[in-house]
């Protein structure tokens, strides 16, 4: 096996009627996999690794979204993220399949994060608000569409004007590899601030028309001293 996790030819297992005998490259190959989903690495990616349909340069750059998305914090099962929130497991589970919040996987095993329990604070401070439960499972999952559509064009504009030319240019796989991951490790954040200053911008842009057609002068007035109301 290959630094990056190509598999030398493999024997076929031997079997003895319904039992699978196993031989050190099947339990080498094993291990592996379950070295690279402690990493973080879905399995889709440990596939095409093994396989070795990834370019040499892409491995470090899955390696850094893999690190990205887990990090170092602790994981939390559903029943521990209800708890620690203070939320039954249903109504986060509901919450989860609209997408609001999404499991991250680590040692070959999902799990959500402290940053969950943070936004799952926020929604059940909307709700205690008077905001009905449906409407805003309905707005989480247009949300979630959305921002994944918006996603999906970000990854595809990197992988046109960033990796295609890094990975067509004369640098070795090293330096292709090494360019990858830093040009990942800036844009990722960069494209976050983005996104969360434009998202908070037309929110506030479209409260102030809201307010100024329905709104009564003291409200009016109250609005006004708020930070960035000026500014929507």
């Amino acid at each position: 096996m290959t630094a990056h996790g190509n598999c030398r030819t493999r024997r076929p297992r031997r079997r003895a009627g319904r039992i699978a005998w196993y031989g050190d490259d099947h339990v080498e190959r094993l291990q592996r996999i379950k070295d690279l989903q402690r990493e973080g690495f879905s399995l889709a990616v440990i596939r095409r690794l093994l396989a070795g349909e990834l370019e040499a340069a892409d491995v470090p750059r899955a390696a850094a979204v893999a690190g990205a998305q887990t990090g170092d914090a602790e994981l939390l099962t559903l029943d521990e993220l209800a708890t620690r929130v203070g939320a039954p497991a249903p109504l986060l589970d509901a919450v989860a399949r609209e997408g609001l919040i999404v499991a991250q996987q680590r040692d070959g095993a999902e799990g959500y994060t402290v940053a969950d329990a943070d936004v799952l604070r926020a929604g059940l401070r909307l709700l205690e608000a008077g905001f009905p439960l449906p409407d805003l499972l309905a707005l989480a999952r247009r949300h979630h569409d959305a921002t994944r559509a918006i996603a999906t064009d970000a990854v595809e504009m990197f992988d046109a004007h960033v990796r295609r030319p890094i990975q067509g240019s004369d640098l070795t796989d090293d330096e292709k590899a090494e360019r990858l991951v830093e040009a990942f490790r800036t844009l990722l954040p960069t494209v976050t601030t983005l996104v969360a200053h434009h998202f908070r911008s037309v929110l506030l842009e479209v409260a102030q028309e809201h307010l100024e057609a329905v709104g009564d002068p003291q409200e009016l007035a109250a609005a006004r001293g708020e930070p960035g109301w000026d500014h929507a």
